[in-house]
């Protein structure tokens, strides 16, 4: 596999625009651990399934131990997005995501990390203040197996509002 040649936004996250986020550029960021105390907290309240809240149970589960919910790994997948990529001045909303994948368990002791790939970057011609930023995800493990992937779509403020 050829690894794509990776890069950095020329911009701080609050001082990041439409403008910075480039179709092709690859980024990563990481790491955050996943603990054991994290996974059955978060699946108590959210995902209580026997393989997520349970180390016997789970450790007799297909999945032979204790594994984050997919959810989870969402979340954590997030906290490093908000911090590490998407504009904290100029990211407006969400118009949601697409193609979410759960590849490969992840358990506790995992470090995961992302690899974030601009899929697309495109001003929008109705609204020229601001741009559709297409982001394809992939969070991988210490071994840097991929565990999730999706695509997300954020509509970023311009730094310049008009074309030219």
């Amino acid at each position: 596999m050829t690894e794509k040649q990776l890069s950095s936004f020329s911009a701080p996250i609050d001082d990041r625009y439409f403008e910075d986020y480039v179709a092709g550029a690859v980024h990563e960021f990481g790491p955050i651990e996943v603990t054991a105390e994290e996974v059955i907290a978060f699946a108590k309240r959210y995902d209580p399934q026997d393989f997520h809240t349970d180390p016997e149970a789970a450790r007799k589960s297909r999945f032979g131990g204790l594994i984050a919910s997919g959810w989870m790994t969402c979340s954590l997948m997030m906290r490093l997005f908000c911090d590490h990529y998407l504009s904290k001045n100029a990211g407006l909303t969400s118009p949601g995501v697409d193609e979410l994948r759960w590849l490969i368990p992840v358990r506790p002791g995992d470090v995961l990390s992302l690899r974030i790939t601009v899929a697309e970057a495109r001003r929008s011609v109705s609204k020229p203040d601001r741009g559709l930023v297409k982001s394809s995800i992939e969070v991988l493990n210490q071994k840097r197996e991929v565990v999730m992937t999706m695509l997300a779509m954020n509509l970023v403020s311009c730094r310049k509002t008009t074309a030219g």
